[in-house]
C-alpha cells in the first residue's frame, strides 16, 4: 500500500536532506503518525458500536440478516473487483516509470551535459540536477524557446524534456491510482468486518436451532471417510444423515416454483425470508452468476491433465476472496473431502446438485438453506485441490460442478453472459 513511510522515503530519497530542520520535522511526522493511529483506533471502535447495533436491530429476524448478508457480500466482490482492476492498472504503469527511470538515470550525463550547454545559451543558471523531474523538464522547455538553440542540441532536448513530461505524468497517475487503491482497501476492509460478524450472528441463530449440529458435523466426517466418489458421498449424506436427509427430502417435496408468464419469476427473488428455492434450477438457465470473482483456468470437458476430462470448472481466484451461492439450495455437506480440500454440497432440488470445492474454510452447515448470493465461503492463499496443485500451487482455484440425477452436466449454459443478467438474491 501506499503508505506515509513510503512516501516520506521516496521524498527523502530526492531531496537533499538539511540538517537544521531534520529533527523537527522528523518529531512532527511522529505526531501526525501518531494522531493518525489514534484517529483510526477511535473510528474502528465507533464502526464496532455501529455494527453491534445494528446485529442487535435485526435480531431474530432470518429475513433481514440474510438480506444482510447478501448486499454486504455482493458488496465484497465488487470491491474485489474493483482491486483487481487497479492492480491491472498498475502493474503496466509501474513497470513504464521503472523503464523510463532507468532510461534517464542511464543518460544522467547527457542531461548534465544538454543542461549545461541550454544554460551557456540562454545565460541563465542551471537548475539542481535531477532534484525533481519537474524542475528538470519546466528548464528544458523554457530553454526551447531560445531561438539561438541549435538544431541537434534542440532535438536531445526534446527528447529528454518528452521523456521527463512522461515520467511527471506517470507519477501523478500511479499516485491517483494508489490512492484509489488504498481507499478500496479500506472499504474492504470495513466491508470484510461487517460480513464476518453477520455471518456469525446467522451460524448462532442456526446454532440455536439446530442443537444437535456439532454431532452431526462429526457423524458427516465419518461417513465422508466411507466413500470414495463425490456421487457415493451425496447418496450417502442424503440417506444416512438426518439433516442432509431432512433437506434432501424437503428438495424433493417443494415441486417446481412458480413461473411468470412461462418464465421464471424473478421478483420471487426478492423475499429473503423464503424457505425454497423461487427458480427451478433447470428455468434458470442464462441467470447464475459465479460464485467467486476469478478467472476460468479449466473448462467442462477440457483435458484434466491425467487422461480424463474435466467434469466442472476452475476458476482461480484471489487469495482470501468471497465465495457466494449461485442458487438457492439445501446444503447437504459441508467439510472436506478425499482430494477436494473443504467441499460444499448443495441440492438445489428437481434432482440438480451443486459441487463447490476447494475453499479454506465453509461458513454454512448442513441442512441450512441457503439463498442465490448468500455468503458460503471463503478461499485461502493457494490451491486445496489436489489435482491442481501441480499447475497452480501459487493460487486458490475453486472448483465448481454440476450434476443432475448424480451425473456432471455442463454448467456453462446456466451461466448469466453479463453483469445486468445476473440473478440477485
Amino acid at each position: 500500500m501506499f503508505g506515509p513511510w513510503t512516501a516520506f522515503a521516496q521524498i527523502a530519497a530526492a531531496v537533499p536532506v538539511t540538517t537544521g530542520d531534520a529533527a523537527p520535522d522528523a518529531i512532527k511526522q511522529r505526531e501526525q503518525e501518531l494522531e493518525a493511529t489514534r484517529a483510526q483506533q477511535k473510528n474502528a471502535a465507533e464502526s464496532e458500536q455501529k455494527l453491534k447495533a445494528d446485529i442487535a436491530a435485526i435480531g431474530q429476524d432470518r429475513s433481514k440478516l440474510t438480506a444482510q448478508l447478501i448486499d454486504i457480500a455482493a458488496q465484497v466482490r465488487s470491491v474485489e473487483t474493483k482491486i483487481s482492476d487497479a492492480e491491472a492498472r498498475l502493474r503496466p504503469l509501474d513497470a513504464r516509470e521503472l523503464q523510463v527511470r532507468s532510461s534517464l538515470d542511464s543518460r544522467r550525463s547527457e542531461i548534465v551535459e544538454v543542461l549545461a550547454a541550454l544554460q551557456r545559451v540562454g545565460r541563465r543558471s542551471p537548475p539542481a540536477l535531477l532534484v525533481r523531474p519537474d524542475d528538470a523538464l519546466q528548464s528544458l522547455r523554457a530553454a526551447m524557446l531560445l531561438g539561438s538553440v541549435v538544431p541537434a542540441l534542440r532535438a536531445r532536448a526534446e527528447k529528454l524534456a518528452a521523456d521527463l513530461g512522461e515520467l511527471v505524468a506517470l507519477r501523478k497517475t500511479i499516485a491517483t491510482e494508489r490512492d484509489q487503491l488504498a481507499a478500496d482497501r479500506d472499504n474492504f476492509r470495513t466491508d470484510q468486518t461487517r460480513l464476518a460478524a453477520l455471518i456469525d450472528e446467522r451460524q448462532r441463530q442456526q446454532s440455536s436451532i439446530e442443537k444437535d449440529m456439532e454431532a452431526e458435523g462429526a457423524r458427516a466426517l465419518a461417513l465422508s471417510r466411507q466413500v470414495d466418489s463425490l456421487q457415493g458421498l451425496i447418496a450417502k449424506m442424503e440417506q444416512d444423515l438426518n439433516s442432509a436427509a431432512r433437506a434432501a427430502t424437503t428438495a424433493s417435496l417443494q415441486g417446481a416454483p412458480a413461473t411468470l408468464n412461462g418464465k421464471p419469476n424473478l421478483e420471487a427473488l426478492k423475499d429473503s425470508a423464503r424457505l425454497s428455492p423461487a427458480i427451478a434450477f433447470a428455468s434458470a438457465k442464462g441467470l447464475f452468476a459465479l460464485p467467486v470473482n476469478g478467472v476460468k483456468i479449466r473448462e467442462f470437458g477440457g483435458s484434466d491433465g491425467a487422461g480424463g476430462l474435466e467434469k466442472g470448472i476452475s476458476l482461480a481466484t484471489r487469495a482470501g476472496a468471497q465465495v457466494t451461492t449461485p442458487c438457492d439450495g439445501w446444503v447437504v455437506y459441508a467439510g472436506p473431502f478425499r482430494s477436494y480440500g473443504q467441499l460444499l454440497i448443495l441440492n438445489a432440488g428437481g434432482g440438480y446438485h451443486v459441487l463447490i470445492a476447494g475453499m479454506e474454510r465453509i461458513s454454512v452447515n448442513i441442512g441450512q438453506f441457503v439463498l442465490t448470493g448468500e455468503p458460503v465461503a471463503t478461499m485461502g492463499s493457494a490451491s486445496q485441490v489436489a489435482s491442481l496443485l501441480a499447475t497452480n500451487a501459487g493460487q486458490p482455484v475453486l472448483y465448481v460442478e454440476f450434476r443432475k440425477d448424480g451425473t456432471p452436466i455442463d454448467p456453462g449454459p446456466w451461466w448469466a453472459a453479463n453483469e445486468g443478467e445476473k440473478v440477485r438474491g
